[in-house]
């Protein structure tokens, strides 16, 4: 099963005359964004959305169908016909941890057909400035000494932030308290406040408040640091090889966008992420990484997709946590 989409793609471009499969579309082109305006999934959309229109002659619209951990506009996406008028800009939560926790309507690699990864984004392990633990050695230290109470916030259960706690208790052997919110926005606000104690939160939303001082930045959860925060330890080098727990975004049609009209589109993505005041501003957000081709993208959701499986039964994650 794991193939499918691939295999999908491919029958659908031998099935289709190949001028039809590398022609992109005329008409206006949609990119569904499972998430409410302002966030990093819409604000990625826009940023490409923009370059790509431009690039096609044709209005490249964002829409923002909300909810169900962007699993809604993921369902709508997988339903669509295959000319290209319809993309998704694909989620970590809609694409590689939801159809883990909850029976979904669409396969996560069967109905979708991979076009381009547009960037990874790093989760930051922060805590405010009253805590004592400002390592990831003494966080350690500071769960074993305490099991049970020391609380991690997240913006929900289920999320990519809520599943690197998981992993990092899994690793270190600890446990700890899970409290989940409804986003980042007031998670933050109690973790800054001292309500809640640590979060491994996006470095999208965390960075503000480890700029001015209000958040301690404790390591980032990516195998190399960051650019914008170059002087933040990962987890890798503190003490947790191969810890990697991201949030990432790229663009997706449906299962029966043909394979070689994909990698038409994939020039193009690869083309504006190269374009300086598109780097400018996905480095800005923390999203970095981003092009490559349509089969190393397909990979790399493959290879998050079981990651994040293995997680959840291990660390026995449910839907309602």
């Amino acid at each position: 099963m794991q193939r499918r989409t691939f295999i999908a793609g491919a029958a659908a471009s031998v099935a289709l005359p190949m001028a039809y499969g590398q022609s992109l579309p005329t008409q206006p082109v949609r990119i569904i964004v499972g998430f409410a305006p302002g966030g990093g999934t819409d604000l990625l959309a826009r940023v490409i959305g923009q370059k790509l229109g431009e690039m096609w002659k044709t209005q490249v619209i964002v829409e923002n169908k909300a909810g169900a951990s962007g699993t809604i506009a993921a369902d709508y996406v997988a339903k669509q016909p295959g000319d290209g008028t319809v993309l998704h800009m694909a989620h970590i939560n809609s694409h590689a941890i939801v159809p883990h926790l909850q029976r979904l309507n669409y396969d996560a690699e069967r109905d979708f057909q991979p076009i381009a990864m547009v960037g990874v984004t790093p989760n930051l392990l922060i805590c405010g400035q009253m805590q004592p633990a400002k390592t990831v050695k003494d966080l350690v230290a500071l769960c074993k000494a305490n099991p049970g109470k020391i609380s991690f916030g997240s913006a929900g259960s289920g999320s990519a932030q809520h599943l690197a706690l998981e992993m990092f208790m899994l690793q270190a052997g600890v446990k700890a308290i899970h409290v989940p919110y409804k986003g980042s926005g007031p998670m933050l606000t109690d973790l800054i406040g001292g309500q809640v104690q640590y979060s491994f939160d996006t470095m999208t939303a965390a960075t503000p408040h480890v700029k001015n001082g209000k958040a301690i930045a404790i390591a980032q959860t990516r195998l190399k640091r960051a650019s914008g925060h170059p002087n933040v330890p990962t987890m890798a080098e503190s003490g947790f090889p191969g810890f990697e727990a991201t949030t990432w975004y790229g663009l997706v049609g449906p299962g029966k966008l043909p394979l070689a009209l994909a990698r038409r589109m994939n020039e193009d993505v690869n083309k504006a992420l190269l374009m300086p005041d598109v780097i400018e501003k996905l480095e800005a957000s923390g999203a970095e990484e981003g092009g490559g081709s349509v089969e190393k993208f397909a990979q790399f959701m493959h290879v998050e997709q079981a990651k994040w499986g293995k997680v959840i039964k291990e660390a026995g994650v449910k839907a309602d946590a």
